[in-house]
C-alpha cells in the first residue's frame, strides 16, 4: 500500500478520532478491563475499507479482545456512520487488526538487557 494521498489520510484520521472515542466509551462493556487504543488507520484509495489497528493495554487477552471487538463489527460501523454521516457518501468497512508493536518493543527490550548483562569477551 504505496504512499497515501492527502485525502486519504485526513479519512483516516477523522476515522481514528471518532473510533478512539467511540471505544473509549463502550469499549469496557466489549473487551471489559482493557484500555484500548486506535494506533492507525490505513484507508484504501477508493475509501471503502479502513484497516483499524488496535492496541489493548491492562489486558493478558489482546487475541480474545480483538475477537470480541470483530464480532461487534457491524455495531461499531454503525455507531461511525451516525457520527460521521455527514462527512462522507459511505461508511468505510472495518477490518480490525491487533498491533503488537509494544509487545515486540518490550521483546527487543529484554534482547538487548540480556546482551548488555553478558560479560565482555576481549579481543
Amino acid at each position: 500500500m504505496g504512499t497515501e494521498s492527502k485525502r486519504q489520510q485526513r479519512f483516516a484520521g477523522v476515522l481514528q478520532q471518532d473510533l478512539a472515542e467511540l471505544l473509549q466509551r463502550e469499549g469496557n462493556s466489549w473487551a471489559p478491563g482493557a484500555f484500548i487504543t486506535v494506533t492507525r488507520v490505513r484507508v484504501t484509495p477508493d475509501l471503502a475499507i479502513a484497516r483499524v489497528y488496535l492496541s489493548f493495554l491492562n489486558t493478558e487477552t489482546a487475541p480474545e479482545d480483538l475477537k470480541a471487538i470483530r464480532t461487534k463489527t457491524t455495531e461499531i460501523r454503525y455507531k461511525l456512520g451516525s457520527k460521521i454521516k455527514n462527512q462522507v457518501r459511505i461508511v468505510p468497512q472495518l477490518d480490525f487488526f491487533l498491533d503488537d508493536t509494544n509487545e515486540y518493543v518490550e521483546h527487543m527490550d529484554k534482547i538487548f538487557e540480556e546482551i548488555s548483562k553478558e560479560t565482555r569477551q576481549p579481543d
